[in-house]
């Protein structure tokens, strides 16, 4: 490897699961190459374009968005904007001159990948879920290494090309020392009180959100705090079920909570879709959990993410259609009994895996030498 100064292009947009891992990765590079310039890119209007920069990376946007499964006008646009993004990021990978380029999926990770392995930059992309998808499919042949979490994957993927890392978790999340007492002062809660911690992903989930709705006052009538992630969308309507009722003093409600290490720091157990990342948080951090996987997720694979750790009865699950009616019961019997609390806990710890982000970097770093 060179000792000319290391360019580093990074792509991973849509939803924290394709954000949050290259941010990880990004940290974990700057940590072995403090020099290097790092340059992410994302879809013009996704959430990355605001995420990114609050984790100090610069970013450029494409026109790009997916394609629909089912039939939609919106589809009609997408042959323009693939061209476009196609154009954008071959100049940017023209100007940028980077050494590697990594993609952790979503929509704009697809452009870029295919320009950049096509002019002969080493590529790296990352699979996270049981499942692969569209765009992780569609760069496979292209790119030189394929990190995966779990094992299995050599049925969608090379195997020559696979490397099972784990899946990379934000440094601020694997080295918090921040005290559950801390945690809770940091959002107003008391320390003497259970606190459930719903995170329905980066985006918000509107079962999730029905379900705990619909159950706002039973909850609050046991005595649990509620920190409450909506996402943008259900943020009002939750903002004045909370007025309704004068929960104000125990129900927090927040469109998004940047501060992943601290909620998951002050809460007892959290309520949570089953996608990759929010997966491997909850294992680090040691939480019990009730998952209520994304019904329409590719293959379903938010269901097959969620059954690695009821299987080992390391966590709780509920299907989004029944969630609504049987929320309350699953909370009461189990996260509010703390011997039945504590066994989903103990299981949960052999499901910890270290490393995933160094491991990943190895990878990146043999693609430089």
């Amino acid at each position: 490897m060179s000792k000319k100064k290391l360019k580093i292009l990074l792509s991973g947009g849509g939803t924290g699961g394709h954000i949050f891992p290259a941010v990880a990765i990004a940290d974990g590079l700057k940590e072995k190459f403090p020099n290097a310039e790092f340059l992410f890119v994302g879809a013009k209007g996704r959430m990355e374009m605001e995420k990114v920069p609050q984790s100090g990376y610069k970013i450029v946007g494409l026109w790009i968005s997916g394609i629909q499964r089912k039939l939609d006008v919106r589809n009609f646009s997408f042959p323009f904007k693939l061209i476009s993004s196609l154009w954008k990021a071959s100049r940017i990978v023209r100007n940028f001159k980077p050494d590697v380029a990594i993609g952790t999926g979503g929509y704009a990770s697809g452009p870029l990948l295919y320009i950049a392995s096509g002019r002969r930059v080493p590529t790296l992309i990352l699979e996270q879920n049981s499942y692969p998808g569209i765009t992780n499919k569609l760069l496979a042949k292209k790119v030189n290494t394929i990190c995966v979490s779990t094992p299995g994957m050599e049925k969608y993927f090379d195997k020559n090309k696979l490397v099972i890392t784990g899946s990379p978790i934000r440094d601020r999340i694997t080295n918090s020392k921040i005290t559950h007492k801390e945690a809770c002062e940091h959002f107003d809660l008391e320390t003497n009180k259970p606190v459930m911690l719903i995170i329905g992903g980066s985006q918000g989930a509107r079962g999730i959100n029905i379900a705990v709705a619909s159950n706002l006052k039973q909850l609050s009538q046991k005595g649990i705090q509620i920190l409450w992630q909506t996402g943008v969308n259900y943020y009002d309507e939750a903002w004045r079920l909370v007025k309704e009722h004068s929960l104000e003093k125990t129900v927090f409600v927040h469109k998004f909570i940047m501060e992943m290490e601290i909620a998951y720091s002050a809460c007892d157990f959290v309520i949570s879709r089953a996608g990759a990342i929010a997966l491997a948080e909850i294992v680090q951090m040691e939480k019990a959990c009730i998952f209520i996987p994304l019904p329409t997720s590719a293959e379903d694979h938010q269901t097959k993410n969620a059954l690695t750790l009821v299987d080992g009865n390391a966590a709780l699950f509920l299907n989004e259609k029944d969630a609504e009616k049987n929320l309350f019961s699953l909370i009461e019997d189990v996260m509010l009994n703390e011997n039945k609390k504590q066994e989903l806990i103990k299981n949960i710890k052999k499901f910890k895996t270290t490393d995933a982000t160094k491991n990943i970097v190895n990878e990146v770093i043999k693609l430089l030498n």
